[in-house]
């Protein structure tokens, strides 16, 4: 592994049996890039230029703990989302690309609103929130998770973004959080746990042996059992004209939408991810 060409193929041939040959390139590039500083550009335009002794220790660590299907951003401790860093932490999910399309969708939204209020719910590493006021300075951020760890990841992601948000310990399901409930909303977002246990079974290990269980699966009798609740709660706490922002389990866009119609929310709508999957619902609290 003198070379990077030489540890692009280590990555591919180490992680066979987990990856196919474009993911594990795609990790190289990560690892690499964050070892030495080069883009991936850099990288493959410099591949016959040799490692260092200490980054080809690192890249042999790195590939051991790869190996165990541990996810690569929890091997390196950060991951990116909209151009941002944050810590992710076996107590967080990792930040994913449809997060990042659901956050521009909020932005849009939210552009030609004056300063507004929002809440994030399960927010996890904070990416939600911490994006949000990023790019909306003027916007009050509120963000509340179940789980302290969580809530201690995103903190420390705030202040690394250098942005305020007000992170409350609180369970959807049993809330009791006076500084969340006295709040009036124009925009409540969540991105809840939404995978059933039939889900589950088809999914890789990276995912199912290492990211928090609590903020991935919901039974299969019940597979809205947080869409409720959420919708529930911004029915009481939403502005008129507010909006509710979901990102969802592609098998169940047509349901939510029809529950969350018949809890009285009005011009909802589906969208796709990039990748053509129903992916995330806007439906708004009537203004009148």
């Amino acid at each position: 592994m003198e070379t990077v060409k030489e540890a692009y193929n280590q990555f591919k041939v180490q992680l066979a049996s987990l990856y196919s040959a474009q993911e594990a390139d795609a990790m190289a590039s990560l690892v690499l890039s964050d070892l030495t500083g080069y883009s991936k550009a850099k990288l493959k335009a410099f591949a016959d230029d040799h490692i260092s002794q200490e980054h080809q220790s690192q890249l042999h660590q790195i590939l051991q703990e790869l190996a165990t299907g541990r996810p690569v951003q929890y091997v390196l401790g950060h991951a990116h989302f909209y151009g941002l860093d944050f810590k992710v932490t076996p107590a967080t999910l990792i930040p994913r690309p449809e997060t990042e399309e659901l956050v521009h969708w909020v932005l849009e939204t939210l552009s030609g609103v004056n300063q507004p209020t929002v809440l994030d719910i399960g927010t996890g590493s904070g990416c939600i929130p911490i994006t949000i006021k990023h790019q909306m300075p003027d916007n009050k951020l509120f963000a509340i998770d179940i789980s302290r760890d969580a809530l201690a990841i995103a903190e420390d992601n705030a202040r690394m973004n250098g942005v305020n948000v007000t992170f409350v310990e609180a369970d959807i399901l049993n809330m009791h959080a006076e500084e969340i409930e006295k709040q009036s909303y124009q925009a409540i977002i969540s991105n809840p746990p939404y995978v059933t246990e039939t889900d589950k079974l088809q999914m890789h290990k990276n995912v199912t042996d290492f990211e928090p269980h609590t903020a991935l699966f919901v039974p299969d009798v019940n597979p809205l059992l947080f869409y409720i609740a959420i919708t529930d709660f911004a029915a009481t706490h939403l502005t008129k004209g507010g909006f509710l922002f979901f990102e969802i389990n592609e098998s169940y866009g047509t349901e939510t939408i029809e529950m969350m119609k018949q809890k009285g929310f009005v011009n909802a709508e589906l969208r796709q991810d990039l990748m053509g999957r129903d992916r995330m619902i806007r439906a708004e609290w009537p203004s009148a």
